[in-house]
């Protein structure tokens, strides 16, 4: 089986990667989605992105896990040939204050925010130089460029992937590949259900509510697809929080 074209979205189970691999399905890539835990999630997610006439699977796989990583790219690669857009979403939160931030905390959300990418992008980026051509897109957050309190590791981490960002499409640039982030701000997803402090949140967002899903995947697929001249830029998709 080789696919005219391929996206392969981590975390693509739920929430903003769901969105994301369903724009892009909407845009004509075949899907492949990673998952780390609910399957029930994963396959429902994978018969919807059917619906939309192109190929769908799901992988399950820790993404902070280099071997698993490795074993599971290198079995997407093999079966469908190229992989042309990476959407480096996984992620998690283990929020507390510094003082209180256990070694735990710290190096699970470093290693699944962060390293994760390290990991999941190598092996892409191998494939996209042989191709002479790819588009990679890594959520970020807002948090990552102002800081949030109770959030030093994931802060940390989505200001590292900033970083990588940037320094990865001055060097891809030249093998036709592209580079970029975006930064989404307060999103309702299962992640930010539980947060206390929703209505002073609002007062500080000039649109005056939180962002969906969908407000992420069509940004996301605009700097994977559309934007044909944009790399190494950060995205903030945030509804004005931080202007």
């Amino acid at each position: 089986m080789v696919s005219e074209k391929l996206a392969l979205v981590t975390g693509g189970s739920r929430g903003i990667g769901r969105a994301c691999a369903i724009e892009l399905a909407k845009a004509g890539y075949d899907i492949v989605i990673n998952y780390a835990g609910n399957t029930e999630a994963a396959l429902k997610t994978v018969e919807e992105i059917k619906t939309f006439n192109v190929k769908a699977e799901a992988y399950k796989f820790d993404v902070s896990n280099p071997d698993e990583v490795n074993k599971n790219i290198g079995a997407i690669i093999e079966k469908y040939g190229r992989i042309d857009v990476l959407v480096n979403n996984a992620g998690i939160t283990r929020d507390d204050l510094f003082i209180r931030m256990t070694d735990d905390k710290w190096s699970d959300v470093i290693n699944t925010n962060l390293n994760s990418v390290f990991y999941v992008t190598k092996p892409v980026v191998k494939l996209m130089m042989k191709q002479k051509c790819g588009s990679i897109v890594n959520t970020t957050s807002v948090v990552g460029v102002y800081g949030n309190p109770g959030q030093a590791n994931y802060s940390a981490a989505k200001a590292g992937l900033i970083g990588f960002t940037k320094s990865l499409a001055k060097e891809l640039g030249s093998r036709n590949i592209r580079v970029n982030a975006v930064a989404p701000g307060f999103i309702e997803t299962d992640m930010t259900k539980n947060l206390a402090n929703t209505d002073e949140m609002l007062k500080l967002i000039p649109l005056k509510r939180l962002g969906s899903p969908q407000d992420i995947a069509c940004a996301v697929k605009f700097l994977a697809v559309d934007s044909q001249y944009i790399t190494g830029q950060v995205l903030e998709v945030d509804g004005g929080l931080i202007i």
